[in-house]
């Protein structure tokens, strides 16, 4: 990965392109299948993925973008945020994780809701004034070494501190005034300890995703992400950091942001297209990389591509860089086109799922770097 972002992807699906996480999942609950072929079994996924975005030609590949079950549920217990109910249990590591998600004869399971406006959906964490912060699981850094051994250096996305706590809700037998967010300064510590780890061990950049600000959100909301990413920001020891929001216009949000020393923002402008005049007033962004979601992770049709790129166009100088991406992450489409048979042939040609839509990145990155004329072709097929 370079020092620069240039064109990537916010995320990639992760049930692997014919399904294998889902057999593989099903294979180990019904007891047929042991934690090792698991565990093989996302190892393959993830060397799959992590190969095929770096032979696309993107500039800043995705990391720990796979999971078991859910990014959010993977996020509580990375910190350490286990309900004693899951971890009085004396189950091993993944067996608690998987309790957390689907409970047992004698433990409740979290609950679930959706994952934002999507049909993916998420497990709600449970914090308490007394649940204990720490780095309990060092997976995104596992991930970057492991992709690295690939000849890929990868970006770890996470779910950001602020987002985490408000997609939380309080564990049972907290005050009735308490709210997750009260505990933000000690989800931070541990958030700092991570990035630190992820420092030494070789990574230039960090995305952390805080989608929860394309809703309408209090003055105090805002406050808090305000705190958060100064405190981040003036880590001495850290990568670079990438806040990303999607799902929407994050609105007031973005102010705050481009005020805090981070080094890059990523913006949905397909579902936040109305962002694109408060980008143009925003202070803040000269001395950062600008990260325009152009490409639509959420629907499965060929990009307008010469529409993106006028809209890329008029991005420049806003910012200290622009770079392009999808506008969130692409778990929300199917893998590739062209591993799908059945399709109309006059339908398929108007397609792009997960595989095309990275190509679409590229060429607008290629076009923004060396100008129309250098990707001619792919822009006179994506008119056709």
């Amino acid at each position: 990965m370079t020092s620069t972002i240039g064109s990537t992807v916010l995320g990639y699906p992760r049930i692997g392109p014919h399904r294998e996480l889902k057999r593989a999942l099903e294979g180990y609950w019904a007891g047929a299948g042991s934690e090792a072929d698991l565990r093989e079994a996302a190892r393959r996924i993830r060397a799959d993925t992590w190969r095929t975005l770096a032979d696309a030609g993107l500039d800043s590949v995705p990391g720990n973008t796979f999971s078991f079950y859910d990014q959010v549920l993977d996020t509580a217990v990375t910190f350490g945020a286990v309900p004693p109910r899951f971890s009085g249990l004396g189950l091993s590591p993944l067996d608690t994780y998987f309790a957390m998600a689907r409970g047992t004869d004698s433990a409740v399971p979290l609950e679930m809701t959706k994952w934002f406006d999507t049909n993916y959906h998420y497990l709600v964490p449970e914090i308490g004034p007394d649940t204990r912060f720490l780095l309990a699981d060092r997976t995104p850094v596992e991930q970057y070494r492991e992709a690295l051994e690939l000849g890929v250096a990868t970006r770890p996305v996470l779910v950001g501190p602020v987002t985490f706590l408000l997609l939380s809700k309080p564990a049972e037998g907290a005050p009735e005034s308490f709210r997750p967010l009260d505990r933000l300064d000690d989800v931070l510590d541990a958030y700092a300890e991570l990035l630190a780890e992820l420092r030494d061990a070789g990574v230039e950049w960090v995305q952390f995703d805080e989608p929860a600000f394309a809703a309408d959100r209090s003055e105090p909301e805002l406050a808090a992400l305000r705190k958060a990413y100064r405190r981040l920001g003036k880590l001495q020891e850290r990568p670079r950091l990438m806040a990303a929001g999607y799902f929407g216009d994050l609105g007031e949000a973005l102010g705050a942001l481009a005020s805090c020393p981070i080094e890059a923002l990523g913006v949905d402008l397909v579902a936040g297209r109305s962002a694109l005049d408060r980008l143009a007033a925003l202070h803040g962004l000269q001395n950062k990389t600008l990260v325009a979601g152009l490409i639509d992770g959420r629907n499965v049709w060929r990009a307008d591509l010469d529409r993106a790129l006028t809209t890329a166009a008029t991005l420049l100088g806003l910012a200290g860089e622009v770079a392009v991406s999808t506008s969130c992450s692409l778990l929300h489409v199917p893998y590739d086109v062209e591993a799908e048979s059945g399709i109309d042939p006059r339908v398929k040609s108007w397609l792009a799922f997960a595989r095309q839509k990275a190509d679409e990145v590229v060429t607008l990155g290629r076009a923004l770097r060396e100008g129309r004329d250098a990707v001619a072709g792919e822009l006179a097929r994506a008119s056709e």
